[in-house]
């Protein structure tokens, strides 16, 4: 057969169970330079050719710094702070570090004594949505907690207090937002049939982050608004009355 005008010959092959598409593409790439002369080419067709060309497309790195880049700017403008922003998204690293966690506790822990329950963990395209997912969810947690720790502080409570009164406030709606989402996710967790490694793989990562986010994170968010506050040097917004004085009466 011809393809481009070369003389080719078509090779058709699946990876093994377990093992992703990108990875049998590296095998049959390590395969051809170690055995195939060096006058011969590869290149791909069909679903092959357009998985490659994704592969070549923007970097994660950059989709995740953009997405931290937008939320830092919605949220600047509606705190009107520059500083303030940084009190939200210091709180996503502890959910990042949550979904890894349970990514890695299920395909070593659980696979080891639940078979059925293990995934073929891989950092893909997956996982790399549900980590976009979690910069939005984890901070939404944030701004719970730091919108109210903001008017306390501005009514006239010290900064310490204002951050413990807004998580204190806060806490049970965290908790059942949370706890509501994270419920809902398990059928993800849980899927099987054509798919279902996709939909494991990102359920385990959002129910991961939002654990973390849930049992840690609201510890951080308080500190990390005091800190941050107090770095920055703070100041409360204050109302000057007018009061005006009476003229002199006209025998005085």
């Amino acid at each position: 057969m011809r393809y481009n005008m070369y003389r080719a010959t078509q090779l058709n092959g699946a990876a093994a169970p377990g093992y992703s598409s990108a990875q049998a593409m590296k095998a049959l790439e390590e395969v051809f330079d170690q055995t195939m002369p060096r006058e011969m080419g590869y290149d791909y067709k069909d679903m092959s050719f357009q998985e490659k060309k994704a592969q070549e497309g923007i970097p994660p790195a950059v989709i995740f710094g953009f997405s931290l880049l937008f939320v830092f700017l919605i949220l600047a403008a509606l705190y009107e702070s520059w500083t303030l922003p940084f009190s939200v998204l210091l709180s996503t690293p502890v959910a990042i570090f949550g979904a890894f966690a349970v990514l890695w506790l299920r395909r070593v822990v659980l696979g080891a004594f639940l078979p059925a329950y293990q995934v073929q963990i891989e950092s893909d395209v997956y996982s790399q949505i549900g980590l976009v997912m979690l910069i939005g969810l984890a901070a939404k947690n944030a701004i719970l907690i730091v919108e109210f720790a903001k008017d306390e502080y501005e009514k006239g409570k010290d900064l310490i207090d204002a951050a413990l009164e807004g998580a204190r406030l806060r806490l049970r709606p965290i908790l059942m937002t949370s706890f509501a989402f994270i419920l809902g996710c398990v059928p993800l967790w849980t899927a099987s049939g054509a798919g279902s490694v996709a939909r494991q793989i990102m359920g385990t990562t959002v129910i991961g982050g939002m654990l973390a986010a849930s049992l840690i994170g609201i510890f951080f968010i308080p500190a990390i608004f005091y800190v941050v506050e107090r770095v920055s040097g703070a100041t409360r917004e204050s109302t000057a009355m007018v009061v005006p004085t009476p003229e002199p009466a006209q025998g005085d």
